[in-house]
Parts: C-alpha cells; sequence; structure tokens
C-alpha cells in the first residue's frame, strides 16, 4: 500500500510556505545554518543539564548507596552512547533543515511515527520549561528575598522567549556560555572533590572511600537482602536516566542549523561521548564519596540547593561560600536547560509542520531564520509555570507534567527503530558503509541493547506501585499516563490517515531528496573555508589549537 500523498522536503515545503504574502515571513528559505561546531558540541551536554546532577542525585544516592549510583550511571552512559551514535548516523547522512528524530521517524519509518513523536516532543518540552523555570525560581529562594515567585518565573520567560527569537547564531553563542558555566562548575566540584578524597579541606579529613564502608556501598528498597539492592539499583537506574533526558535530541535537533553538518554532527556527537563519562559518570563516583547516604539533608534539605550532595559535602568539609556559588550556578542551568528545551519545542513543532502534519504557519520563518509562529506557539505551553505560585495549581501542574515521565525512553526506543530501518533502507538501496559519514564500531549491536534495555525501563518506570502497601492510583498514572498519550497520538493518526502506509519499505524509503543539496553546501563550505596551520605557528598556537581541538572549540 502506498501513501496517499508525496512526501515533500524540507526545502520543498519551505519554499511552498514562503509564497504567503508576508514580506517579513518570505524573504529566506527555511532556518539558517548558524550554529558552529563549538555551539553544537557545548550544547549537547550542557545544553540539557538542569538541576539533576547538581541536587536530583541526592535522592538517588539516598535510596540506593555511593555503589548503586555509580553502577547505575556508567550503565546509563553505556546506553545512551548507543542511542547517540544511532541518531547521528542516521542524521550525518542525510541532513535537512527542520530534521529530528521525528522528522526521520517520518521519512524512513511510517507518517504516523512520525506523527505521534513530533507531537509528544512538542508537548514534552513545551512543559518542561516550564517545570525548569520553577525550579529555577524556587531556588532563588535560597537567598533571602521579598520577590514573589511570579516576578522571578516573568524575568526567566521573557529572557528565554527573547533569546528564542534572536538569529539561531546568537541562541547558540548564549547557549555556549551558558552550558560552559555548568561544565566549568562541573569540573571544579570534580577537582575538589579529588582534595577532599585525599584530605586536603579545611578539617583535613582524608575522605577516601569510608563513606563506602560505613553507612556501606549499597542500600535496600522496598524489600530486605539482596532483593532489596536489586530494587535499589533498579530504581537508581532508572531515575538516573532523567539527568539524560533528550541529549541525543538536541544533538541532532541542532544539526539542523549546524554549519556543516555530516562534518560538524560527528564530531558533536563524540566530543558529546566522552565528556558523558567524564562529567556523569565520574559526578556520580566522587558524589558517592563525598557525600554519606544517610545525610538527612538528602532528603529534607529545603529549597535551593540545601539538598545537593555537593553543597552538603563542602559544609562538612568546612568550606564557606561555595554553597551560595553553587546555587547560583544551579539557577543559570536550570534557565539555561530552559533556553535550550524551548528551542527544541519550537523547532519539534517547525519539523512538524515541514512534514505536513502541523498548521504550515509554523513552518514559516523570518527573514533570519527562526521560525517565530513556532517559538511563539511553543513559548506558551511555559506558561503553566505560573500554577505553581500557589497549592492547588501545583498540583494541576503535576499532572501535566505527569504525562512527560516516560517519553525519555519512548524517544530512545524510537531512536534505535528509526536506526534500524535506516540501515535496512541503505542496505535494500546498495548504500555502502564507506559511503556514510559517520559509524560506530558497536553499531548496531549496542542499539538493540539500548533499544531493549529502555523500552524495559519504560514498563518499570513505576515498578514500586507494585510492591504491598505502596500502591496509589495517583502513583500508577503519574509514572504510565504517557505510555497510552503516545499510543493515542499513533493510532488516532492512523484512524484519519487510513490511507497511509504502516511501514516504509526499505527500498522505497527516500534517501536521495535534499542529499545534493547538502554535498553542494559541503563543497562551498570547504573552498570558502580559510586554510588552517602554518609553518610561522609557534608553540603556543600550536598547543592552543591541540587544547581547543581536545575541547572541541575548534
Amino acid at each position: 500500500m502506498e501513501a496517499s500523498k508525496e512526501t515533500h522536503s524540507p526545502s520543498e515545503t519551505a519554499h511552498q510556505v514562503a509564497a504567503i504574502d508576508d514580506p517579513e515571513l518570505t524573504s529566506h528559505r527555511g532556518t539558517k545554518r548558524g550554529i558552529k561546531s563549538r555551539h553544537a558540541q557545548m550544547l549537547a551536554l550542557g545544553g540539557t543539564i538542569g538541576t539533576g546532577l547538581f541536587v536530583g542525585t541526592g535522592q538517588a544516592l539516598a535510596i540506593a548507596g555511593p555503589a548503586c549510583l555509580f553502577a547505575a550511571y556508567l550503565v546509563i552512559c553505556f546506553l545512551v552512547y548507543g542511542i547517540i551514535t544511532a541518531i547521528t548516523e542516521v542524521g550525518a547522512y542525510l541532513p535537512a533543515p527542520g530534521m529530528s528524530v521525528a522528522y526521520y521517524g517520518n521519512r524512513i519509518v511510517s507518517p504516523s511515527l512520525g506523527f505521534a513523536l513530533g507531537w509528544m516532543y512538542w508537548y514534552t518540552w513545551g512543559v518542561s520549561v516550564a517545570y525548569e523555570i520553577t525550579t529555577a525560581a524556587v531556588v532563588i529562594n535560597y537567598w533571602p528575598n521579598t520577590i514573589p515567585v511570579a516576578a522571578w518565573i516573568t524575568i526567566m520567560l521573557v529572557v528565554i522567549v527573547a533569546l528564542n527569537s534572536f538569529p539561531v547564531k546568537i541562541y547558540g553563542e548564549s547557549e555556549f556560555w551558558f552550558a560552559s558555566i555548568k561544565v566549568f562548575t562541573i569540573i571544579g566540584l570534580l577537582i575538589l572533590s579529588v582534595v577532599l578524597f585525599f584530605g586536603g579541606g579545611p578539617n583535613h579529613t582524608r575522605l577516601g572511600f569510608w563513606y563506602w564502608q560505613d553507612p556501606g556501598a549499597t542500600k535496600e528498597y522496598l524489600v530486605d537482602g539482596a532483593g532489596g539492592r536489586f530494587c535499589a539499583f533498579l530504581f537508581t537506574l532508572i531515575y538516573s536516566c532523567f539527568s539524560f533526558n533528550f541529549s541525543p535530541e538536541l544533538v541532532l535537533i541542532s544539526a539542523g542549523e549546524m554549519q556543516s553538518p555530516r562534518k560538524n554532527l560527528p564530531k558533536a556527537a563524540i566530543h558529546f561521548i566522552w565528556r558523558m563519562i567524564i562529567f556523569y559518570a565520574l559526578g556520580a563516583l566522587a558524589i558517592g564519596v563525598i557525600c554519606r547516604s544517610d545525610e538527612p539533608a538528602l532528603t529534607n534539605g529545603g529549597e535551593g540547593v540545601a539538598s545537593s550532595p555537593w553543597v552538603i559535602a563542602i559544609e562538612n568539609a568546612g568550606i564557606h561560600g561555595l554553597d551560595s556559588l553553587i546555587n547560583a550556578v544551579v539557577i543559570t542551568s536550570a534557565w539555561s536547560s530552559g533556553n535550550s528545551i524551548l528551542y527544541m519545542s519550537s523547532r519539534s513543532l517547525y519539523s512538524l509542520a515541514v512534514a505536513g502534519n502541523a498548521p504550515q504557519i509554523f513552518a514559516r520563518c523570518n527573514k533570519y531564520g527562526v521560525p517565530l509562529y513556532a517559538v511563539i506557539a511553543s513559548s506558551l505551553l511555559s506558561l503553566f509555570a505560573y500554577l505553581n505560585i500557589d497549592t492547588s495549581g501545583g498540583i494541576v501542574f503535576n499532572w501535566f507534567v505527569s504525562f512527560i515521565n516516560t517519553a525519555a525512553f519512548i524517544s530512545w526506543a524510537c531512536c534505535c527503530l528509526i536506526y534500524f530501518r535506516f540501515k535496512k533502507a541503505c542496505a535494500a538501496q546498495g548504500i555502502a558503509k564507506t559511503e556514510l559519514p559517520y559509524t560506530s564500531i558497536l553499531q548496531p549491536w549496542i542499539a538493540w541493547v539500548s533499544m531493549m534495555a529502555f523500552s524495559l525501563f519504560g514498563l518499570l518506570n513505576g515498578f514500586s506501585v507494585f510492591f504491598p502497601g505502596h500502591f496509589t492510583a495517583s502513583g500508577f498514572l503519574t509514572a504510565y499516563i504517557g505510555i497510552p498519550a503516545f499510543l493515542l497520538l499513533y493510532f488516532g493518526h492512523r484512524l484519519f490517515a487510513k490511507d497511509n502506509i504502516w511501514l516504509r519499505a526499505p527500498g522505497s524509503v527516500d534517501l536521495k531528496t535534499g542529499l545534493a543539496d547538502v554535498l553542494a553546501d559541503e563543497e562551498t563550505d570547504a573552498t570558502i573555508s580559510p586554510a588552517t596551520g602554518s609553518s610561522n605557528d609557534n608553540s603556543y598556537t600550536w598547543f592552543k589549537k591541540k587544547v581547543y581541538t581536545i575541547w572541541g572549540w575548534e
């Protein structure tokens, strides 16, 4: 069965949209590639780091212990590696304006999958902006002040929307420095952890791995014995995923406006992988070394960073003043994360419109290549943040947030599905592995592991409610309502688009449209790029270039 309507490339759709008579919004041909390599590489890691790594890890440490926390982060780093390498292989071969996981789901798998993923992303990221803004506004209360929370929410929201309304190169530059603050703070905390490990703090207490002995490396959760330790590890596995939420998707979406994406997307992915291991996995290890898992403040520390394991460890070591610095970083982290998430939400809506799954007005860009209507529509969801001003509104807001709890697991499982269908299409159409700009030595095996793992995590997201005495209707719905919501989108589209195919045959998948334009752009970029390297470079310049290459700033 064939689709009832012809599939248009993003550039073709953008040209059609430009026919609408609006001089400010028609002097363009879609979004513009204004994101540089260094922007993309810093966005990939720092863009989605919110409060989880600084504060949220404390809950996992308190429930599972340091060994489970470290092991869980190592496992998730491995599984996310499978996701980022899979979608990079797809996106690097055929980068396109408006590219996203939903875009490739529509182009490679089926229109219904693209529709369901696109609208899930738009809602999930739109509501997540409200969540991050609310978190930042509440964290400010760590410092005594009389300014209403609503005022802080308004200030942050205005700045975030303004940054997303500017040309993408301005957004990329602002987010680069926002993310740099978070990354350098984590590096500083890791160095501090090493100092405390060897007893270099003001109290000269040599911590070593003492907290792995007392109160212990692992803890029990829900039941006693080995079963309880396994439940604690499983909880930490699932909980730690939220620190990585949608980082791979941000890499792919930013490639739609990235300069030389076939070269820079793989570069961004590679830098993301090693930074992920250093900052997330080593960060989890450091937390377990410097903070006791039975610290009462981990679960009842109050507002701001009082419940952060980093702050608790710093205060126990007798270091003063750093808690306010970390609180400031957490605020900028939440603010920056909201900035990146609104970017993803608006580009998701733009991608939906490009694919014909949303009103075409959202595919219209201004002369700077910004899909302004998509930005405005996406920012409306962030107004949910005002529900948190009072208690009753906060309850309603939590219900809106509950829809997004399983979104990352669904997304990552679909990333693997898209990758498998892409590989089948390449095989059917005679596209050799050597023709792909990027491949991973562990693929496709790690993608199978990641797909099965994240599918299982989605089903086990609320496993604790099934234990005797722990079941509540609200807890069950909060953990699982996102799954039927996604299925409703998918089968709802199938119902109203009966003539569309269920699954594209490998030989009919469009792997050609837009490829010639991409290759032509690559050749142009290579021609106009200035030659690098000079016989007159001194040792300082050589060293500087090497540092920039390692860090990903070249």
